[in-house]
């Protein structure tokens, strides 16, 4: 029995490892087709960011509003849903924790913070909410929804940004007791934009466990998921855990949105289109199969190739949006794990038959 846990346990690590690997692999084979150098393109896009700090910096900065959008995603895949709407809802936390902000600059900071970021997370579960409970009560699909709802938080935003907050395209910057910004971190990381959002990630990823394992709310929410016609013999709830799990999920997101707009800019403004870490979260969680310490290092990695993607052009002669690639195929070997886990089952069934021929 151990050992079947152990070699569970090992398949789980190698999967998303096996993933990386083919995805650099794929984006090197493209690179030399189209006469590039892949050595340098990915020695360009590494180097450029451990070897400054600024950059790495921004990678973290980058990372962090991607634990909060992955975890959103995770724990309502956990659930059996597929929630699309995460980059409406970290805008809907957006809007919400810098209105906040710039409606009452005078607080104590500290108060400012909780109220900022309460009502991030209040406008993100809210925003997810709406899709569970249509989900739950009337068996809506809650992809259709999501995707719909982002599209009505994208231009519901840029209308209250310019009718609302501002006049123009672009609120005010909000006051230091709204920021998330810290002079320590700042300099350590010569002038990068990275903030307390990080410290925030970090006990999100440690409570997501704490809920997701030691919880009996997060024991049904993963039993529903597992089997929801089961659940319901068993007594559980399966519409509550629907809403909860979506609820939780929006308020993750929307405190991504709040960390991104009072870590990263300290303002809104208007978007030409959905952000992409809204998406790439989904990628992030995927990538570390629902684990929030999996989810937090798949972050740190998409992090290195956002930022580190910009130098490839100049360093190397390689367009950018060969990250872009490099990522798309990580997420697809994500998605065909099971060719991955049967290549791997293949590989131990041989040592074993080798061993017993012996």
């Amino acid at each position: 029995m151990l050992q079947t846990t152990s070699k569970n346990r090992l398949n789980a690590l190698l999967i998303p490892l096996f993933s990386i690997l083919l995805g650099f692999i794929f984006g090197a084979i493209l690179m030399l087709l189209f006469g590039y150098n892949p050595i340098d393109a990915y020695s360009a896009m590494l180097m450029g960011v451990f070897n400054s700090p600024y950059f790495m910096g921004e990678a973290i900065r980058q990372a962090t509003v991607l634990t909060f959008t992955g975890l959103g995603f995770a724990i309502a895949f956990k659930a059996g849903f597929f929630n699309i709407g995460v980059a409406g809802q970290l805008l809907a936390g957006w809007v919400a924790a810098i209105w906040v902000a710039l409606s009452f600059p005078d607080l104590p900071r500290i108060i400012l913070l909780t109220l900022s970021l309460g009502a991030a997370i209040i406008a993100g579960a809210v925003w997810a909410g709406i899709a569970g409970a249509l989900r739950a009560y009337f068996g809506t699909s809650e992809v259709i929804v999501t995707i719909m709802l982002n599209y009505t938080a994208l231009h519901l935003t840029n209308y209250i940004i310019r009718s609302v907050l501002a006049t123009g395209n672009t609120t005010e910057i909000v006051g230091e007791n709204a920021s998330l910004r810290v002079g320590w971190l700042t300099t350590l990381t010569q002038g990068s934009r990275i903030n307390m959002g990080l410290f925030i990630a970090i006990i999100v990823v440690i409570l997501y466990w704490v809920f997701m394992t030691q919880t009996t709310a997060g024991f049904e929410v993963r039993a529903v998921g597992l089997n929801p016609d089961a659940s319901t013999y068993a007594g559980m709830s399966a519409k509550r855990n629907i809403i909860l799990s979506m609820l939780i999920s929006g308020g993750l997101a929307g405190l991504g949105g709040a960390v991104h707009g009072l870590g990263t800019f300290g303002n809104l403004f208007t978007q030409s289109g959905l952000p992409s870490l809204g998406f790439n979260g989904i990628a992030v969680a995927l990538l570390g199969l629902g684990n929030p310490v999996g989810i937090f290092f798949s972050s740190i990695l998409f992090g290195v190739l956002d930022v580190g993607a910009g130098f490839m052009p100049n360093r190397a002669g390689v367009p950018d949006e060969m990250a872009d690639i490099v990522i798309a195929a990580i997420i697809f070997f994500v998605g065909a794990n099971y060719v991955i886990r049967l290549v791997l089952d293949k590989m131990q069934s041989n040592k074993t038959a080798e061993k017993g021929g012996e």
